[in-house]
């Protein structure tokens, strides 16, 4: 009788290694879901600034920050923009505003709000249902005692990295 009592135990360390090995679940950190038979090579262009409020060096850095993201996260090979990519993305940076957000007591500004809107033309040679064109934005407030010149850049990193993962989603992620 002290047999039948053994064989949960057993049976447990025989079919629980099997369960767990057999119904394994692959997750991908990056979130990408590109079929790297079909699709090798990507060509982003860089964005232009077509908004009424300019500052350069938005331009440079959404324009590192989307080409870097693509090459950290995906084995696609980036190449430039004339030469038929299998994905192809361009666009111009349209917006970059700043807007009163909260007003305080005494009936001034308190809080400002920094927006960057880019669109985005999407063109997939390997399957052109999936072409699209979008905006995206992102994004800050700061306190209207600051100077817009004292935060901005690090704000601009943060709304950059925001509209990137965006555009990467949209893109390669397929949510």
């Amino acid at each position: 009788m002290n047999w039948i009592k053994r064989i949960p135990r057993v049976a447990v360390l025989f079919v629980l290694p099997i369960v767990v090995i057999a119904c394994s679940v692959s997750y991908k950190f990056n979130g990408s879901s590109i079929n790297y038979d079909k699709v090798k090579t990507i060509s982003i262009a860089d964005f232009p600034i077509k908004s009424e409020y300019v500052y350069a060096p938005l331009a440079t850095r959404f324009n590192e920050d989307l080409k870097d993201i693509f090459i950290r996260q995906t084995r696609l090979q980036l190449v430039k923009p004339n030469q038929n990519a299998d994905l192809q993305i361009d666009g111009e940076i349209i917006g970059y505003n700043q807007y009163n957000q909260a007003v305080s007591a005494d009936g001034y500004s308190s809080e400002t709000k920094l927006t960057i809107t880019v669109n985005v033309r999407f063109v997939n040679n390997t399957n052109h249902a999936e072409d699209f064109e979008q905006q995206f934005s992102a994004f800050r407030t700061y306190d209207s005692t600051q100077l817009l010149t004292a935060v901005q850049d690090g704000l601009i990193a943060e709304m950059t990295k925001e509209i990137t993962d965006q555009i990467f989603n949209a893109t390669v992620a397929n949510w």
